[in-house]
């Protein structure tokens, strides 16, 4: 049976996708950092923090979209509108991935739980990172100026990593 090819999404859809993922891997980050400074936890602990962080972070999201389209709309979201706010949601979801598999590894035994948190925590910037190119990779503006926008978002996601580290100290 032929399937019907979805649309390309449109600017404000992948803007939204783009900015669920900052806000959840900003909250992974701030997870994984609170794991790591309170020292021995086990593996299904700090996946199931992670786990239950993450999803509560897009059950609001999902809940702050439907408030904020009741407020303007004065209506219910449409399918099509809802669906897309699930999508967004569900989408971000994609930022679990890699620390979750670290904590698999650490326990299945293959790492200590530090070590998985310490490479979550690594690839969670470098997903920043890809967020950040994705974004800037499409402005109309010379390449040492594209180069300049994502290295000051880069290096803002820095800051908030060190905030985040300073604040549990």
């Amino acid at each position: 049976m032929p399937t019907t090819p979805r649309p390309e999404p449109s600017p404000q859809e992948r803007a939204d996708r783009l900015k669920e993922r900052v806000y959840v891997t900003f909250a992974a980050l701030a997870v994984v950092l609170t794991l790591r400074s309170h020292g021995e936890v086990s593996a299904g602990v700090a996946a199931t923090t992670l786990a239950i962080t993450v999803g509560g972070t897009l059950l609001a999201v999902l809940l702050a979209d439907v408030v904020a389209h009741l407020a303007v709309h004065a209506s219910l979201p449409s399918p099509a509108e809802a669906r897309h706010m699930v999508a967004v949601c569900t989408g971000a979801l994609g930022v679990l991935v890699l620390p979750m598999i670290f904590l698999g590894v650490a326990g299945g035994g293959g790492w200590t739980v530090d070590a998985a948190l310490q490479a979550s925590t690594i690839a969670l910037v470098v997903s920043l990172g890809v967020v950040a190119r994705i974004a800037v990779r499409r402005l109309p503006i010379p390449k040492a100026q594209r180069l300049l926008v994502l290295v000051t978002v880069v290096a803002l996601g820095f800051a908030v990593v060190a905030l985040e580290l300073l604040a549990h100290g």
